[in-house]
């Protein structure tokens, strides 16, 4: 089972330029985050998924100037919060998902994030 994002989502570095000039813009970014995600969510008709669950993220960046931790920490919140609304992961804790790993490529032509579930033993 796979999910498809296309496109980017801000950085953490993004998020608490935000947060620091005001809290409420931070909180702004954030949602405005996760409504791309679930928008990608809708488009991808993505059943629910399996947990527990290890999700595997593929990052495809436009180029390499933005640092890995920065794409993928908020990202990943965003990610698991957004899967969580639309009732497609049953929380985001340790009973649900029970680790994560991430890669990163560049691809100019079509940057995209990638996330793959993969259902493990309880």
């Amino acid at each position: 089972m796979k999910l498809v994002i296309h496109g980017r989502l801000d950085g953490l570095n993004d998020f608490i330029r935000e947060s620091r000039r005001d809290p409420r813009a931070g909180n702004r970014l954030k949602k405005q985050n996760e409504e791309l995600v679930f928008l990608a969510i809708k488009q991808s008709r993505l059943g629910k998924v399996p947990t527990p669950c290890i999700m595997k993220y593929k990052w495809y960046e436009y180029d390499r100037r933005r640092d890995m931790d920065n794409v993928s920490s908020f990202g990943r919140k965003c990610i698991q919060d957004a899967l969580v609304k639309a009732g497609k992961l049953g929380g985001d804790g340790w009973a649900y998902i029970r680790g994560f790993s991430d890669s990163f490529e560049v691809d100019r032509a079509n940057p995209r994030i990638e996330v793959e579930f993969e259902e493990v033993e309880p």
